[in-house]
């Protein structure tokens, strides 16, 4: 299945120069919590063990978000879902989209993807922030959700980009129109290194939708390493927007050439541990697609 990307590329920085091209460069975010929930953030490369279908990996390259070494570029993806169902909450929902965008400056670019029954979607460097804020406030709603299609566009588009990819998701229900079915974009979700940060504003739905989408968004998220948040209210966005942007500060970034030189594109179980720590709790993707060369 094939989907039209609207991305239109925006600027982007100069990346830190870390591995060569043509190799198996493997990039994973990394957020480790106690025992107690909190982020743990003074962490050193040395305390990190990467295994790849079982075999110890080398690590190459390591960044964290509290700042120390240069990570590598941060690209952010706000996925706003504009269908009919939001209209009580549009308002909230663009203030406090705004306020966390004012928060986090250090994105070299903003991807903004606003959705109903269609997918809009199109990428804006930092010295373009007065065109996201205005693009956010004249958001209306209606319609139906395509959910998974806005989702999929996203990652087309990010697939072009180099660096460290976060998406933020923000809807109050579930797809009702989309054409790409969820077993396909877990798979897509699998085969990206973007991160999935989603905030599901569900109070309004009945238990029964609400506990599946609650387990729809948290697979979705969970698949990438990142996490789902549900304010009871969207008096609570704010705290929530909160709570994601202390994650996104929070992750590591780890990278490795892996071991494994065949381009089978097969799919490669990644595990990460802490060495000499007890009761840390560690978050990443749990794995990739391998590249794949066809044979001559």
């Amino acid at each position: 299945m094939s989907l039209v990307s609207l991305v239109v590329n925006g600027s982007s920085a100069p990346q830190v120069p870390v591995f060569s091209a043509g190799v198996d460069l493997v990039n994973v975010g990394i957020a480790v919590t106690d025992r107690k929930g909190a982020h743990v953030t003074d962490l050193t490369a040395e305390n990190f063990e990467i295994w790849e279908d079982g075999k110890k990996q080398t690590i190459r390259y390591f960044a964290t978000g509290q700042g120390g070494e240069p990570g590598p570029s941060l690209h952010l993806g706000l996925m706003l879902d504009v269908s009919e169902s939001m209209a009580e909450d549009i308002g909230f929902t663009r203030t406090a989209a705004v306020k966390f965008l004012n928060t986090l400056l250090d994105a070299v670019d903003i991807t903004v993807v606003d959705f109903d029954t269609e997918v809009r979607a199109a990428t804006y460097g930092q010295t373009d922030f007065a065109r996201v804020i205005e693009r956010i406030r004249r958001q209306k709603t209606s319609g139906s959700t395509a959910l998974y299609d806005a989702i999929g566009i996203y990652l087309d588009g990010a697939g072009r980009q180099d660096g460290r990819k976060i998406m933020l998701l923000y809807t109050d229900g579930g797809d009702t129109r989309s054409v790409m079915r969820l077993p396909e974009l877990v798979d897509l979700l699998k085969a990206s290194d973007v991160t999935l940060y989603a905030i599901g504003a569900l109070d309004h739905q009945s238990s029964s939708v609400r506990f599946q989408q609650i387990a729809i968004l948290r697979q979705l998220a969970e698949t990438t390493g990142g996490q789902a948040f549900f304010p009871r209210s969207t008096k609570e966005l704010d705290n929530t927007y909160a709570k994601v942007l202390a994650e996104i500060r929070a992750q590591y970034t780890v990278g490795y050439l892996s071991t494994n030189e065949r381009a089978d594109g097969a799919w490669r179980k990644v595990e990460i541990k802490i060495a000499g720590k007890d009761g840390y709790r560690v978050r990443a993707r749990k794995g990739y697609y391998g590249v794949y060369k066809q044979k001559p």
